[in-house]
């Protein structure tokens, strides 16, 4: 089954590994450029140094980043600018170079990462066309119905950042569930919710109404109740077009709540 995609999955136990080469790797490159510290520049080094920070803002650890460009700093001093091997700086052009390269690599993490989330902001949204075009080929191929419901709420439960998620027949009957209408607003007892700021609800139930032209025939009851879940405008319109799919799907039978 299509299933909603992310890029570069971020799993949290190589980022200690990451953050240790950050720290380790300009402390390397630096010892061996003083070793040929006569016959390379400072801006070599310098510009040596910025390729090792981008190389760790390219992980998408910010921490990661931040370590090798203030690592870039330190030991650029303490091996490459005079007196040699201390942290002390003498001279005033050494002082600026110093500077100079954790501003540049600061700036340069800050493009590096931007870079970062837009490319994962375009997988995202690959992911979302993808999931929409995939429910919509299984209810035109006429897969069984319980097949295309799990289907697509296990999609609008990855849209929407939620625990999970279960189709019900009808409409909605319990008056404290939130709904999400056709515009991507979150309603909760009348009123507009700011999913924005405040996220989903974690005391309630989110349903996401099936519709076949006027008539409400079922929703999607979505549960986001073990943390809150702060799911984008785009996002929550990628879980009403998922939710669209179902109405055209013939019934075999009622689903359960």
């Amino acid at each position: 089954m299509t299933e909603l995609v992310t890029a570069w999955p971020q799993a949290a136990w190589w980022r200690p590994s990451v953050r240790v080469a950050a720290v380790l790797a300009p402390l390397l490159a630096c010892a061996i450029l003083s070793t040929v510290r006569d016959a390379v520049t400072a801006a070599t080094s310098v510009l040596v140094l910025v390729v090792l920070v981008v190389a760790a803002a390219a992980t998408g650890d910010r921490l990661a980043a931040l370590l090798a460009a203030f690592s870039a700093g330190a030991w650029f001093d303490f091996f490459l600018t005079e007196p040699y091997l201390t942290f002390t700086i003498d001279d005033a052009d050494d002082i600026e170079a110093t500077v100079l390269l954790v501003v540049i690599s600061l700036v340069v993490t800050e493009i590096a990462l931007w870079g970062y989330r837009q490319q994962r902001r375009a997988a995202r949204h690959s992911g979302y066309l993808a999931g929409v075009l995939g429910a919509a080929s299984a209810a035109a191929d006429g897969l069984p119905r319980e097949q295309v419901l799990d289907l697509v709420a296990r999609q609008i439960t990855d849209a929407l950042g939620a625990d999970d998620c279960r189709y019900v027949v009808g409409p909605v009957r319990d008056a404290r569930n939130a709904i999400l209408d056709q515009d991507g607003v979150l309603n909760r007892n009348g009123r507009a919710v700011d999913v924005d700021r405040v996220g989903l609800p974690t005391d309630e139930y989110v349903a996401v109404l099936v519709r076949r032209g006027p008539e409400v025939i079922g929703h999607f009851v979505v549960n986001a109740t073990s943390g809150t879940a702060f799911p984008t405008r785009e996002q929550r319109l990628i879980a009403v077009l998922l939710a669209d799919q179902v109405a055209g799907v013939r019934e075999e039978g009622k689903a359960t709540s």
